[in-house]
């Protein structure tokens, strides 16, 4: 038995300098601030076309704290889906302008754009080829150059973003099935 999500809700920073990671997702992204919680030094932010409430929460941790290890343990980057792939050209002319910009690659069913924050927190940007045209990239995941012009002549205008694969119906739970935090093995109390 698995939980069954449908996809990863948000994402949760450390940062240096609240304020300067808001300004880079603000200006960078688009996110707008949603809410606020001054005593954890944290700010909650939302994509424009998100139906979240936050997409994004960043804590301050201060300037002290030590800085985060490429190749360690824990997270190595988030991706950020767009809905075409006219999305993703667009969004590595901004990257390079923000000087955000660390790279590119294909992963045949996906084309993505990598940069990283101001805290050195890595990111990619990626758009996914609709699921009809998966083909041999249904169970591969390559890592090859990524020609973006010749992707962009290919794919304009093609939105693939939002679908969900249809799987099997979860078992309906009422919240009284959840009061002991443990639901019953067959969903009923």
């Amino acid at each position: 038995m698995s939980i069954g999500p449908v996809r990863l809700n948000h994402a949760v920073l450390y940062v240096a300098d609240l304020s300067r990671a808001e300004h880079f997702y603000t200006e960078v992204f688009g996110m707008t601030v949603v809410a606020r919680e001054p005593r954890a030094d944290a700010a909650f932010l939302r994509l424009p076309r998100s139906g979240n409430h936050h997409d994004l929460g960043l804590f301050g941790v201060g300037p002290g704290a030590p800085a985060k290890r490429r190749g360690g343990i824990g997270l190595y980057h988030l991706a950020w889906q767009v809905d075409t792939i006219d999305e993703l050209e667009r969004a590595r002319r901004i990257l390079a302008e923000a000087g955000a910009y660390t790279g590119e690659s294909s992963h045949g069913a996906t084309k993505s754009v990598y940069g990283a924050d101001p805290d050195a927190n890595e990111f990619e940007i990626m758009w996914m080829l609709p699921r009809e045209d998966w083909g041999a990239y249904e169970n591969a995941a390559p890592v090859d150059r990524l020609d973006l012009p010749a992707e962009v002549r290919t794919w304009t205008g093609v939105g693939t973003a939002g679908r969900l694969v249809p799987g099997p119906a979860l078992p309906a739970t009422r919240p009284s099935d959840l009061s002991s935090g443990v639901p019953a093995a067959d969903g009923v109390r």
